[in-house]
């Protein structure tokens, strides 16, 4: 699907040539290429042509010959930006990021329409919160509401728009956009902010083409970007790096504000990078307590509390015992198995020589690379990197449950190290929750010397594995107990990980109740879920025209008629069997750029993952276990929010 999208921006570019400016009309200012893709890097805004006939200056109408024929699939125009600004705040690991900006339809007659594509690239873990668009004529704003209920069910299930591309690329579609006009937009989304070796990272893409600069138009232009850094304790924050040269507007405790506001001939060509420290030299934490708004949907008293590692490299390490579970079932073939190999070759020279690793490769039988843990010492790689070349091999089916068992079986059971799964797969099977089941009652027996599981999906194998492995590779605290939480009737975590929590229980336990808690929660903060879905408002203003009824000079000359357009379902959703049987790639999941298509993604390893962590919510182990080691940075935070 990204390749259609890429595709039609092309063809776009292509038919802009027909645009006429003017006989002394100014060049086009351009820019040298950072990158041929034609992927937006940067919100952007297209206008869809499917006739080219009505590709025209809307200024300056001129005599263009006629074209025969329709664009198929159609095209998309980058439209002129004419005005952009962000604003971003960043809240522990996450980044709350709103951006607005105009853009003008330069390319289509004044007398004709299009409708208009808007893309917005997020982050790491990008998730869509709201978009409110303007034009001349109509407004409209996304709004959630319950996927299930039953007079909207069939309209969502029959949506052809509202999708993402590459897994972080959110596209919709506004119809019928008058040639000449101004669009306004306003986008908001939330995405995570990396940690990594005692440093937060934020990258948020905001690298414009060239070709969205106004033709003629060689008056400088405003850039602005405010960004507030919310840390919530007495700690000094330290900036490392930034991409923009910000200013610093406020600086209290633990809360640091920057503004970058800038005159440009040209919009920026580089997304916004900001880095950052929180010095300390023990482990620190801390309890944010908060009274609740009279305009939130919670009354309650709030609090979070939370632990930062250490900066200064003086903490001693857990010793690792590591199991790969690899899927290599047919659907893993090409691409997915090479990224596969890739970021397990990169996990294995991260391991410390006082570790241990196995690797578990499975279809429709299981192949072990040893039958017991081996030292992770440079023999045991090079060998296990030529088994890896020589077993890996996509082909069969896929079955889960055995390799997993014996992963399981395969760790310690004493305290002296952390037992790591790592599960790896594209797969979805019939048992997932007789394997869930069976694992939730492995860990509960085995309590604080259970593995800790951890999924993967293999779109985002190459970095995520290798990052987890990075942070893995460094905890110097683990199985905390709070025993104040005992004490309370309930606590939750934070909206986004409560939701994604609950969700896992309902899909584990099959309760409608615990679907419909997940609906509300979802309905309440404005965080997508699986039971719910976004649709797009519009509000169209039309003038009264009719004399035979009176008109109140004190009212309003426009009447709102509000009009509902269904958009696709961004959850991941729970899994295709018969997709899986197929062994269908991982590309079959996208769904049609300019069609329908079902979804077909696996969720069975975070809801293993999940369950544990459910599990131990309320069980959190009575001490911590520094262990003696050499390697000393801590890349685990503990943030918990708990409502009393």
């Amino acid at each position: 699907m990204a390749d259609d999208f890429a595709t039609s921006v092309e063809m776009g570019l292509q038919l802009t040539k027909r645009i006429y400016y003017g006989k002394n009309a100014p060049k086009p200012l351009v820019m040298e290429k950072k990158s041929s893709t034609t992927l937006p890097t940067a919100l952007m805004v297209y206008a869809v042509v499917t006739d080219p006939s009505i590709v025209d200056n809307p200024d300056i109408p001129s005599y263009q010959p006629y074209v025969h024929g329709r664009c198929d699939p159609p095209a998309l125009i980058p439209l002129d930006m004419q005005g952009i600004g962000m604003e971003v705040d960043c809240y522990m690991d996450t980044a709350f990021v709103t951006v607005n900006g105009t853009w003008r339809v330069h390319c289509v007659a004044s007398s004709r329409y299009c409708d208009c594509r808007i893309a917005v690239p997020m982050g790491e873990q990008g998730s869509v919160l709201g978009v409110e668009i303007e034009t001349p004529s109509r407004s409209y704003s996304t709004l959630l509401i319950e996927s299930n209920d039953t007079k909207d069910a069939s309209l969502i299930a029959n949506a052809k728009d509202g999708f993402l591309l590459k897994r972080q690329i959110y596209t919709l579609k506004v119809p019928q956009v008058a040639g000449g006009s101004i669009l306004s937009i306003k986008v908001s989304w939330s995405q995570k902010i990396l940690y990594q070796d005692g440093q937060f990272s934020l990258n948020i893409p905001f690298s414009f083409p060239w070709y969205v600069n106004p033709v003629g138009k060689l008056s400088c232009k405003k850039e602005r970007i405010q960004l507030n850094v919310n840390f919530g304790m007495g700690a000094e924050i330290l900036c490392e790096s930034s991409s923009h040269p910000f200013k610093e507007t406020r600086r209290l405790v633990g809360s640091l504000g920057f503004l970058y506001e800038n005159e440009v001939r040209a919009w920026s060509m580089n997304d916004l990078s900001f880095s950052y420290k929180v010095h300390s030299s023990e482990i620190i934490g801390s309890v944010l307590r908060n009274s609740p708004s009279m305009l939130d949907f919670d009354q309650r008293e709030m609090f979070c509390f939370y632990l930062y590692p250490p900066t200064v490299n003086t903490r001693k390490v857990f010793r690792k015992e590591v199991v790969y579970v690899v899927d290599i079932s047919a659907s893993m073939q090409g691409r997915p198995l090479e990224n596969v190999k890739d970021a397990l070759l990169a996990a294995l020279s991260k391991l410390s020589p006082a570790d241990t690793f196995n690797i578990i490769a499975f279809n429709g039988k299981s192949l072990l690379f040893s039958s017991s843990m081996v030292p992770a010492g440079k023999e045991s790689i090079g060998k296990a990197i030529q088994w890896i070349d020589q077993n890996f091999v996509a082909e069969g089916s896929t079955e889960i449950s055995l390799p997993l068992n014996q992963a399981m079986e395969m760790l310690s059971k004493n305290g002296d190290s952390i037992p790591l799964v790592f599960l790896i797969t594209d797969g979805s099977v019939g048992d997932e929750r007789e394997i869930c089941e069976a694992l939730k009652g492995l860990l509960m027996k085995r309590g604080l010397n259970a593995p800790r599981i951890s999924t993967f999906g293999i779109d985002s194998i190459g970095s995520r594995l290798e990052r987890l492995l990075n942070d893995t590779s460094s905890v110097i605290l683990a199985d905390l107990r709070i025993e104040a939480l005992e004490n309370l009737d309930s606590f939750e975590i934070f909206a986004t990980r409560q939701i994604e929590t609950i969700t896992a229980n309902a899909w584990f336990s099959g309760s409608k109740q615990v679907e419909e808690m997940v609906v509300k929660l979802s309905l309440q903060t404005g965080v997508p879920s699986e039971y719910t879905n976004l649709v797009l408002v519009e509000n169209k203003k039309e003038k009264q025209t009719s004399k035979l009824e009176p008109v109140d000079e004190k009212a309003s000359d426009h009447v709102n008629i509000k009009k509902v357009i269904y958009l696709r379902a961004l959850g991941v959703g729970f899994g295709n069997l018969n997709a899986t049987m197929d062994n269908l790639p991982v590309e079959a999941a996208e769904p049609n750029f300019n069609g329908t298509s079902e979804m077909r993604l696996l969720v069975l390893g975070v809801l293993i993952f999940v369950v544990k962590s459910v599990e131990n919510a309320t069980n959190i182990s009575a001490t911590t276990q520094p262990h003696m080691y050499q390697q000393c940075s801590w890349t685990v935070t503990l943030p918990i929010c708990i409502v009393v």
